[in-house]
């Protein structure tokens, strides 16, 4: 069994453990606008993974004085939530140990670093996966975040514009010692347009055995809930971890140990958990784009008779009130429809 090079790492492998030997842990991707604390505690409640991680964070900003208040609300985290992982960007090693920092003490307790985000504002900054273009400065800033002494872990993707980069990237990463390698098995020219790479699965483990056999190696891209993540650890021995993106947004219980049937009312639920919490957030770090919230609407309206019409009410919406007034229609009206159903 593989003996993780923390502490911190360990604990979540041992949790992971105990559902079965070779169960992997599992964790929910680090999304732009959609993993902060208000959609976490939201997974968390429908299931929770064994990790969350914060949206992108640009570790200039965390400290800079004119730009620490708009990373405020990205590094929130209530009392009564799982302590999230923080993932930084960045390619200037000074900016991430100030950043570092400050999210220690603010009780983070490891940091990812996103050496594979394809966004090109991202990369204009010579952040995400425009660190695959310039190793030298991603062992620079890992190296950095390990001087700060909390466990460092690495997101990245396969390539920048060419699959073969892995063969030389992926074993670099590895020999900084890092904690955790996260592989989106994507190269950055690839995005999502692809399936995701599962015939290299094996090289990349015989990669990490050779290499760092103790670095942990997470798998992302394509897996849509636990099943999948189980079948292909099963598939792929010597995958430790299981990230899940995109898939959540298909399945708000995705992460379920045991999978079962869940009713409108319950979906419902969420939703209404995520405008209080939504209008919580808003109350405490100022308003939020409301366009953005939109995007969480299919998550739960879906499946069912008249979830189109649902869907396209709540889109015309331009606040957490007339959305609450919408769902209350639409309550009034499906019990109405239930009922003649049942005379009928």
């Amino acid at each position: 069994m593989r003996q993780a090079k923390s502490a911190f790492w360990q604990n979540i492998v041992d949790t992971a453990h105990t559902h079965g030997e070779n169960t992997p842990f599992f964790s929910l991707a680090p999304m732009e606008a959609v993993t902060d604390t208000v959609f976490r505690r939201v997974v968390a409640k429908a299931a929770a993974p064994d990790v969350f991680l914060t949206e992108f964070i640009n570790a200039r900003s965390v400290a800079h004085p004119k730009a620490k208040f708009s990373v405020q609300g990205r590094l929130a985290v209530t009392e009564d939530e799982q302590m999230p992982i923080a993932q930084l960007w960045g390619n200037r090693p000074e900016d991430f140990i100030s950043a570092i920092a400050e999210v220690k003490e603010r009780g983070y307790q490891a940091i990812d670093l996103n050496m594979g985000c394809p966004d090109g504002t991202v990369i204009k900054n010579h952040g995400g996966s425009d660190l695959i273009l310039h190793p030298a400065d991603a062992a620079r800033v890992i190296a950095a975040a390990k001087e700060t002494g909390l466990p460092v872990s690495v997101k990245t993707r396969l390539g920048f514009n060419n699959l073969d980069t892995y063969k030389s990237w992926l074993p670099f990463l590895l020999q900084q010692d890092v904690q955790l390698l996260t592989v989106h098995l994507r190269t950055r020219k690839e995005m999502s347009k692809v399936p995701a790479h599962y015939e290299l699965i094996d090289e990349i483990i015989a990669m990490r055995d050779a290499i760092s056999p103790n670095t942990l190696l997470q798998i992302n891209g394509d897996i849509a809930d636990r099943a999948a993540g189980l079948k292909l650890v099963q598939e792929h021995p010597g995958i430790d971890g299981i990230m899940i993106g995109r898939g959540i947004f298909n399945d708000p219980y995705c992460f379920e140990h045991e999978p079962k049937e869940h009713s409108l009312a319950e979906n419902l639920e969420l939703l209404r958990m995520q405008l209080d919490l939504y209008d919580e957030f808003t109350a405490n770090f100022g308003p939020m784009h409301f366009q953005k919230l939109k995007r969480f609407f299919k998550i739960y309206v879906r499946n069912f008779s008249y979830a189109s019409d649902l869907r396209m009410a709540l889109m015309d919406t331009n606040s957490t009130t007339e959305v609450r007034e919408i769902l209350a229609k639409f309550d009034q009206e499906w019990a109405a429809h239930k009922a003649a159903s049942v005379t009928a």
